[in-house]
């Protein structure tokens, strides 16, 4: 019976047409997914075995027409494993070994803005003092903390500073993202900040990043011609040079579910690419000589691909930009060829692309988001009867039905995933997308392309005002939106497993043929329900030990108010709580002064040490707590003390902690012995029972 069972799925997948090309990427995804969750560095044989099952599964799909299903699973499988292990081992540099301060000497190659407006710059060429180049960051970047207004920074720079270095952190908790890994795909192996001038050394050498600066020029362009937040908006919805906006603007745009507007992505290079197509084939419709000779469609089509590609090139080709280039390609490609683009197979080429290229785009949100909406509106799309839609609606209705549903589908598909990365779920996100969608794609984005045109003979002013409007337009929809009471409702972190069952029960529903299908359903269901029973840490230890957060009836206490404001922020967010850091901290749970913080867990009495004089308390505290963190390197801990100082913490990260029967259970951060993953030693953790 099981065997008559695959036997039918497999004739049912061959005699599809179509129907095994989009489950590639998929499998793809999930030899990569199987790479990234390993805790250990896989060893060179699984490589070589990969290899062989790429080979046999090709050749298994060539030759036998029934196991052709089987073949390409398994080689697709192989090939996100193969492509994970070769990136990784491609983009391997140098990380900082040590905490440094000194001179930084590099070259400016990226400017952007930290979390509290700092202006931020990412350097490569780095030279620091008495570092050889072999153990130097391939790219460090550097928060400028304070005022600077002697300085125009634009890429191809070469400066130098005093700078505050260190390598990229590790996860805040168990499980929680990785900006180390992160960088190490990035090849940024330091982060720090200077309080002091940055000096110019070099202007930029003539022929040195000419796309970087290109962006630079025209952002400070349209910068100088609009005002404030507007301007700073539709420079960036332009360009991808967000540095003008401020942190209030992005949040404001976050939590009203506007900040996709932002992103250079698939809606932005549509619309950009849409009117370009417009205007050159009515264009030449209007000129009878040329309508009668020329193919005014494809030319339209084949000039929208140039423009396609250079916005590419302008934005900075993150991994959304290059999802919709690659669709926009195929969809402008089919039209020069007299085929159908818009179907699940032109995503799926883009997605086994990028896998492939950039495996390492599969854990970021702006590759889960942006192919989570395209996939969910192609299907949601197709599944409309075509009937009602062309006959039973007005046409003036279908414009307003379509972006409804378009803004409702792409909400829908988007929203688990937002979720889980940001810990918020817009409730207002349908209102605010049908005001400014319509703004952005008809006022916006082709005025923006009208000003490109115009500016060479100084008329692009008229067409900068009216973009400026529409994007006054849209930040004023999203603070109004963001400062309504309930317009954004917090949500905990999921589990590790709660995402890929989500995603591949989604896939499956979308993908799979017949009454089987519906088994995508009760994936989706499994998962929300393991979101649902996820379970947070008691308490949270910072990597520096100078902040804990312990949960209590009213949410998680935090031990300080100030300092670890990362770390804070991202504890409350993954227990679904928007409290500030300030009002967790005055939320019961610890006593005590500043640099001496009492709290009892699960019958065990603990304390924070922290401060200069922390070590000196070290003893007393021992005596009387069951588990002491000091916040500095014990030279001389009591014996049989439950300590966890600076020693203990620089091998393990960050600390979850349990209460159980059996005592306190502690979880590090840094469980993983992977590439990016710091150097690590063996380390004991104290015995931690109730006393």
């Amino acid at each position: 019976m099981a065997a008559r069972a695959v036997h039918a799925a497999l004739a049912g997948l061959q005699a599809e047409p179509g129907a095994l090309f989009p489950w590639i990427p998929v499998m793809i995804g999930c030899g990569i997914g199987a790479w990234f969750s390993l805790t250990e560095e896989p060893v060179a044989g699984s490589y070589a075995l990969a290899a062989m099952l790429l080979a046999g599964g090709a050749a298994l799909a060539l030759v036998h027409d029934l196991a052709r299903p089987v073949g390409v699973a398994v080689a697709a499988l192989a090939a996100g494993w193969l492509a994970a292990g070769i990136r990784a081992h491609i983009l391997d540099a140098p990380m900082l070994e040590f905490r440094y301060h000194g001179p930084v000497e590099g070259r400016i190659v990226g400017i952007d803005r930290s979390q509290s407006d700092a202006l931020r710059l990412t350097l490569d060429r780095v030279v620091l003092r008495d570092l050889p180049p072999a153990r130097t960051p391939a790219r460090v970047r550097v928060s400028l903390q304070g005022d600077q207004p002697w300085l125009q920074p634009a890429p191809g720079q070469v400066v130098i500073l005093t700078a505050s270095l260190a390598a990229p952190d590790g996860p805040v908790e168990p499980g929680a993202f990785d900006f180390r890994r992160m960088a190490y795909f990035d090849q940024l192996g330091a982060v720090g900040y200077t309080r002091t001038p940055v000096l110019l050394l070099a202007e930029p050498e003539g022929g040195a990043l000419p796309i970087d600066r290109l962006r630079r020029n025209l952002t400070q362009a349209m910068l100088a011609r609009m005002d404030g937040q507007a301007g700073a908006f539709a420079a960036g919805a332009m360009t991808g040079d967000r540095s003008a906006i401020t942190e209030e603007t992005v949040r404001a745009l976050r939590d009203s579910s506007l900040a996709h507007l932002l992103a250079i992505s698939g809606m932005n290079m549509a619309f950009l690419t849409g009117f370009v197509f417009a205007l050159i084939r009515y264009g030449l419709a209007l000129v009878p000589f040329v309508a009668l000779r020329l193919n005014s469609k494809k030319a339209a089509a084949l000039a929208s691909l140039g423009v396609a590609f250079f916005y590419l090139l302008l934005s900075g080709a993150n991994v959304a930009t290059e999802r919709a280039f690659i669709m926009i390609s195929v969809f402008l490609g089919a039209i020069l060829l007299d085929r159908r683009a818009l179907t699940l197979r032109s995503v799926a080429v883009a997605g086994a692309i990028l896998l492939l290229l950039k495996p390492e785009s599969l854990l970021e949100p702006g590759f889960q988001m942006s192919f989570a909406a395209t996939v969910a509106l192609i299907a949601g799309f197709a599944a409309i009867d075509r009937g009602l839609y062309r006959e039973a609606l007005p046409g003036w209705v279908r414009p307003v039905f379509a972006l409804v549903l378009s803004s409702l589908i792409g909400g829908l598909a988007t929203a688990p995933y937002a979720a889980a990365h940001f810990n918020r779920f817009a409730d207002l996100g349908l209102l605010a997308n049908l005001l400014t969608v319509p703004v952005m794609g008809a006022v916006v984005m082709p005025a923006g392309a009208v000003a490109a045109l115009l500016a060479p003979f100084g008329l692009s002013g008229v067409a900068l005002h009216v973009m400026e409007l529409g994007a006054r337009w849209i930040l004023i929809v999203a603070h109004w939106i963001a400062g309504l009471e309930g317009s954004v409702t917090a949500v905990p972190a999921p589990g590790p497993w709660v995402l890929p069952v989500f995603t591949l029960g989604a896939i499956w529903l979308i993908l799979w043929r017949g009454p089987i299908r519906w088994a995508g359903s009760a994936a989706i269901l499994v998962a929300l329900v393991l979101w649902a029973m996820a379970d947070r840490p008691d308490l949270l230890i910072s990597a520096d030990g100078k902040l804990a957060g312990l949960v209590g009836p009213g949410g998680r206490a935090l031990s300080a108010a100030t300092g670890g404001g990362f770390a804070a922020e991202s504890w409350l967010e993954n227990d679904g709580d928007l409290v500030s850091q300030a009002q967790a901290a005055a939320r019961p749970g610890f006593t005590g002064p500043k640099g001496e913080r009492w709290f009892d867990l699960g019958g065990v009495k603990g304390v924070i040490l922290s401060g200069g004089a922390a070590e000196s308390r070290l003893a007393p505290a021992c005596a009387g707590a069951g588990l002491v963190v000091l916040a500095a390197k014990a030279t001389d801990p009591p014996q049989g003390c439950p300590l966890i100082d600076a020693t203990v913490l620089s091998v393990t990260g960050a600390l979850a902690v349990w209460a159980g029967k059996e005592g306190l259970r502690l979880v590090p951060a840094r469980g993983t012995r992977r590439l990016w993953s710091p150097p690590q030693r063996a380390m004991a953790l104290p015995n931690l029972s109730p006393q």
